[in-house]
C-alpha cells in the first residue's frame, strides 16, 4: 500500500478549502473504484452553490476513503450545496452497500503477516484493547478524518496515533 496522496491533490486549490472525509465500513474492488471515481468526477464537474459552479474536487484514496473538497476562495458553498454532496455519498452508500457515516469506527494503517500495510478499521470502543494487546501502537498511522481544510488534509489527516486526539483516550500501561 502506497501512503502517498499529497501529490494528488489539486495544487491549484486554496490551503483554506473544505475538505469533507467519509470512510467506508469496506474496501471497494477495482470496478467499484473506478465507478465512484467517475460519480465523484461527474458530480465536482456539475458542483453548485446558488447557480454558481464551485471549484471541487473528488477523490478516493486507499480504497475506501472519499474527500470532496471545495475552494472557496473561488465559490462560497452553500447549505444546499453541502446538502447535494451528501446526497450523493447517501447514493454510493446505497449503490454498493456500503456505510459511509459512522463515525465511530477509526481507520488504522497497519502491517500484515506479510508485512504489507493495509487499512485496518477499528469501532472506538475497542481501541483501547487493540492498543493493550499490541495490534496497534503509538505510532500506529490514524485517519485523522475530522480533518476540514486542504492544509489540514495533507498535514494532519494521516498521523501517529501519539500525535491525535486519539492519545488522550488510550491508557498506556507500564
Amino acid at each position: 500500500m502506497n501512503l502517498e496522496y499529497k501529490n494528488l491533490l489539486d495544487e491549484t486549490f486554496s490551503p483554506d478549502s473544505r475538505v469533507w472525509i467519509y470512510q467506508s465500513n469496506r474496501l471497494f474492488s477495482v470496478n467499484e473504484a473506478l465507478a465512484i471515481e467517475d460519480l465523484l468526477n461527474d458530480f465536482t464537474a456539475k458542483w453548485l452553490s446558488h447557480g454558481v459552479p464551485v471549484k471541487g474536487a473528488g477523490y478516493l484514496f486507499f480504497g475506501q476513503l472519499i474527500i470532496l473538497m471545495a475552494d472557496e476562495k473561488a465559490t462560497g458553498v452553500s447549505g444546499c450545496s453541502t446538502d447535494s454532496s451528501v446526497r450523493l455519498i447517501k447514493d454510493i452508500e446505497q449503490k454498493f452497500g456500503v456505510n459511509m457515516f459512522d463515525r465511530t469506527t477509526l481507520a488504522f494503517v497497519v502491517k500484515d503477516k506479510s508485512d504489507s500495510y493495509r487499512i485496518q478499521l477499528l469501532p472506538l470502543s475497542q481501541v483501547q484493547y487493540a492498543f493493550d494487546n499490541r495490534f496497534i501502537n503509538s505510532h500506529t498511522l490514524y485517519f485523522n478524518n475530522l480533518v476540514q481544510t486542504k492544509e489540514e488534509l495533507e498535514n494532519n489527516w494521516l498521523i501517529p496515533i501519539k500525535d491525535s486526539w486519539l492519545s488522550k483516550r488510550i491508557t498506556v500501561n507500564v
